[in-house]
């Protein structure tokens, strides 16, 4: 009886305590969810029901530049929260919460968390994923564009709606196989999710997000998955694992071909992995065949959501805005007309479309494919944000949806859909609104297979609103639904399809 009363009292003074820790703590009065002063609990709750992106921005329109999402993690929206969390001077390591997006022991770029470590590694992979080296991809991009625009020929003489955002991410998984390994994974020959990997990819994205939030327990559930799995008949790795399972078979595939097929003239045109090899030939210790693997499982890990879901946004808002489809087109058929943009538009081409470029831009404000805060912790000796002070180890950090829609920023139509807004004049307002734009990260940090992603946008976008008409089956006003994972990803994005009759 003496021990429970003891438990009791114990449990009590750690509650009143714990308590006044938080009510009397120096960030109390940064504002936020009342349950979000206490726990984590909140934040999970909020992941899990699949619109955390959503609710972020809402807590900022409510509430203002800073806000709480849990006890020791912020919200920033500002300008000036980015250039301090993220700048390149700075040393806001990321958090946790990226250790459940990695399989244990097999490290890559976007999960590690320390500083120096990362930019070295990064400056192994630099080279081989700059835009310079990039568009000599184009005839493998030009491939699937091609294979792309069949499928929905024969969508349009079937007369059938067609889930869109699905064939976006088909078109994207493909080219990000046929530019890694030299071989389609071959989503685009059926539309079927080939092996599983869609969903192994959306198994990883709902894991991450919500394990993350509690990142110090991935290794230990991580390790119980994986043994529940090796019990089950299938016995193969799920979720992340099963994309680096994945791209070692398609490497060690690769390393089996006959060598004159792989050992081209280092003129930069060879797939990723024939590159990597290469690397490795010439320095094993500075890029082990770990270097290898990691390259290519994220480029399939991160390659395809990401293209998809902006190339699906950028058809989305098109639609939304009807206006915005008739100018884009007007310019996509002058351009054509003029010998400006190929019968398969190249890279360069699209560069001197000036609307183009802006609907892209557009879209990726309004619809960046990460939906969650881009957390990184207060480093030694505390940081000042947005004028408040923060200690070191607290979290912090900006969600490029809450930053986008900055109304100090964007203005007071931050939430509509306007290309025209990149066309201004106004290089002050340009460069405010460019220093604010984020989709692919900012820093070092930022997205490493941004260049890819822009490639194959750049070429598809000019080619199908050309060659299609596309239609909302459920009608111009009825809102898409997405679901946030990490990734802010649509489902059941349905429409109708029919060649053009500008082209027909």
């Amino acid at each position: 009886m003496q021990i429970i009363l003891f438990l009791g009292l114990v449990v009590v003074v750690y509650a009143v305590y714990f308590i006044l820790s938080v009510l009397f703590a120096p960030l109390r009065n940064v504002p936020g969810p009342f349950l979000a002063r206490f726990t984590n609990i909140w934040y999970l709750f909020q992941v899990h029901k699949g619109h955390v992106e959503r609710k972020n921005c809402q807590l900022h329109e409510t509430y203002g530049p800073v806000v709480r999402y849990g006890p020791k993690r912020y919200s920033f929206n500002s300008p000036e929260a980015i250039k301090t969390i993220y700048g390149h001077s700075t040393h806001f390591a990321k958090s946790s919460f990226y250790d459940a997006f990695m399989v244990p022991g097999v490290w890559n770029l976007f999960t590690e968390r320390d500083i120096r470590f990362h930019a070295s590694l990064r400056r192994e992979f630099q080279a081989t994923y700059s835009m310079s080296n990039l568009v000599n991809f184009e005839p493998y991009v030009d491939q699937c564009a091609r294979l792309f625009d069949q499928r929905l020929h024969e969508v349009s003489a079937a007369g059938v709606p067609i889930d869109i955002g699905h064939w976006m991410q088909c078109y994207a998984l493909d080219v990000i196989s046929q530019i890694t390994f030299a071989e389609r994974l071959g989503t685009l020959d059926s539309g079927n999710d080939i092996g599983g990997v869609m969903k192994s990819l959306e198994d990883s994205f709902y894991y991450g997000s919500t394990v993350g939030i509690y990142g110090h327990i991935h290794p230990y559930l991580f390790a119980a998955i994986s043994f529940l799995d090796r019990l089950t008949v299938r016995g193969n790795g799920q979720g992340f694992l099963y994309v680096v399972q994945l791209a070692q078979k398609k490497i060690n595939a690769y390393k089996a071909k006959p060598a004159a097929i792989y050992e081209k003239a280092d003129d930069g045109s060879e797939e990723f992995v024939s590159k990597f090899m290469k690397q490795n030939a010439a320095n094993p210790e500075r890029f082990t065949t770990d270097h290898m693997l990691t390259g290519c499982s994220m480029n399939i890990g991160a390659g395809s959501d990401t293209t998809g879901i902006s190339l699906s946004a950028v058809l989305y808002y098109l639609l939304k805005n009807p206006g915005c489809m008739d100018k884009l087109r007007e310019e996509i058929i002058a351009f054509g007309k003029d010998g400006k943009l190929s019968e398969s538009p190249t890279y360069k081409q699209s560069q001197d479309m000036p609307y183009l470029q802006a609907v892209l831009k557009e879209a990726l404000r309004l619809h960046p494919a990460v939906g969650q805060p881009l957390e990184r912790i207060v480093p030694e000796g505390g940081a000042t944000i947005d004028g408040k002070y923060f200690a070191q180890g607290t979290i912090v950090g900006v969600n490029c949806w809450a930053a986008h829609r900055n109304k100090a920023v964007w203005g007071q139509d931050a939430d509509e859909f306007k290309p025209d807004r990149w066309l201004t004049t106004d290089t002050d307002k340009l460069s405010a609104m460019n220093r604010s734009w984020i989709p692919f990260g900012v820093g070092s940090r930022t997205c490493i297979g941004r260049h890819i992603s822009m490639l194959e946008m750049c070429k598809l976008v000019p080619r199908i609103i050309r060659d299609f008409d596309f239609e909302l089956v459920d009608g111009l006003q009825a809102d898409w639904k997405t679901t946030a994972y990490w990734f802010v990803k649509p489902s059941n994005f349905r429409v109708r399809v029919r060649t053009c009759s500008a082209v027909s």
